[in-house]
């Protein structure tokens, strides 16, 4: 997509209405061998200063003691609890709290009260959140992004962008940071890139950054980077702000994806959970459970069946409407079923879901192929009788 002004070439002289000189930036993934935007500034865009910026959240650590023991069992944790945390609120850049990570994903959640105080970019990962409660706006760049509840937003690794969430209403947003990027599962795509015509969603359906021209400067200067898990800050110049640009084109660049988007596939017997996948990541599936017509074959069993999950382990964030497998889960709950310990539906459900038409459950999930690790944050909002609860 292009936004704004950009040179008749690439790599050739964009000046402005005076003859001043435009910077072009070249935004690349993969290197150079990979999808890049082209961005023009006003000024040099790499003048930052070395600065001591004391702002960004905790890499996950397990609580060792309390895991090394740690039984292989099917897990709940209730994230809404950490609402009420002291340390909930403030900045979403200070105020994530991880809960399970492996060397390809870290998932969590965050409460988020105030805009963020810095600009941000994060060197090791993409970004992928979904906004369980609340809603706001992704300013970047590259444009402005409005999400609201039960959007997707993603911001691609090394973006520099900031957070502003609404402030009428109380905020609940799990985040995945994903270290090999994020992208369109390959199944929905064809040879040349293109969302196929049988993928469950198209390309209409993304919300794209909105051009927002000269931003107006707040005075902020600090920028916190992200790098091998650490934080590291810079400052700009007094005349430097970093939203400066006159345009772009590419095909980098942030958006947002409302989960009632994706259209989900109804077939006479039950489907596997592939056909619920919406991103793809480097080790992980993130899939998208949204209401719909159930199996119509006589015979059919809605309820998923039990299965035995080899080489994979499974998460779920339960978001809204009536979850057909579980009881005992709520809106913010999440679920952990690792490899190795076969799982499935609660007892009585797999029975009870014969003859019924339809449901209305919402969620997100991920299977990983990395095995996850627990943070002490997971382990003090944990359910100890949901093992048990399947006997």
């Amino acid at each position: 997509m292009q936004l704004g002004e950009v040179a008749r070439k690439h790599h050739t002289q964009l000046r402005g209405p005076a003859g001043e000189l435009r910077y072009e930036e070249a935004f690349t993934r993969d290197g150079f061998d990979g999808p890049y935007s082209l961005l023009y500034h006003r000024r040099r865009p790499h003048t930052v200063r070395l600065h001591a910026v004391p702002h960004g959240w905790k890499a996950p650590r397990p609580a060792p003691a309390e895991v090394a023991g740690r039984a292989l069992a099917k897990r709940h944790y209730r994230s809404g609890e950490l609402a009420t945390a002291p340390s909930a609120g403030g900045a979403q850049i200070d105020a994530r709290v991880p809960l399970l990570f492996n060397d390809d994903i870290i998932m969590g959640v965050v409460f988020p009260t105030v805009a963020d105080p810095v600009f941000i970019a994060d060197g090791d990962a993409d970004q992928l959140l979904y906004i369980h409660r609340g809603g706001g706006t992704l300013h970047s760049m590259l444009g402005d992004v409005h999400f609201a509840q039960g959007d997707y937003v993603y911001v691609p690794r090394g973006l520099i962008h900031r957070f502003a969430p609404t402030t009428t209403t109380a905020q609940h947003w799990l985040w995945m940071s994903l270290t090999g990027g994020v992208h369109v599962p390959k199944q929905w795509r064809n040879e040349v890139g293109q969302l196929r015509m049988d993928a469950p969603y198209s390309h209409r359906d993304f919300k794209r950054p909105e051009w927002n021209g000269d931003v107006a400067d707040d005075g902020t200067r600090d920028l916190v980077v992200r790098r091998a898990g650490v934080w590291h800050g810079f400052r700009y110049g007094d005349a430097d702000a970093p939203f400066d640009l006159v345009g772009w084109d590419g095909s980098v660049y942030p958006w947002a994806f409302p989960i009632l988007n994706f259209q989900p596939r109804v077939s006479s017997v039950h489907l596997p959970p592939t056909w619920h996948g919406t991103f793809a990541a480097k080790g992980a599936l993130i899939c998208s459970f949204v209401p719909r017509p159930l199996d119509f074959a006589p015979d059919a069993i809605p309820c998923p069946y039990p299965h035995s999950s080899t080489h994979c382990d499974e998460w779920i964030f339960y978001c809204d409407g009536s979850f057909t497998s579980r009881k005992g889960v709520g809106p913010g709950s999440i679920s952990h079923h690792p490899m190795g310990v076969p799982h499935g539906p609660h007892p009585g459900s797999y029975e009870g879901s014969i003859g019924a038409t339809h449901t209305t459950e919402l969620a997100v999930m991920a299977d990983t192929a990395g095995p996850l690790q627990a943070t002490a944050a997971a382990l003090g909002i944990e359910d100890a009788a949901y093992q048990d609860s399947f006997v």
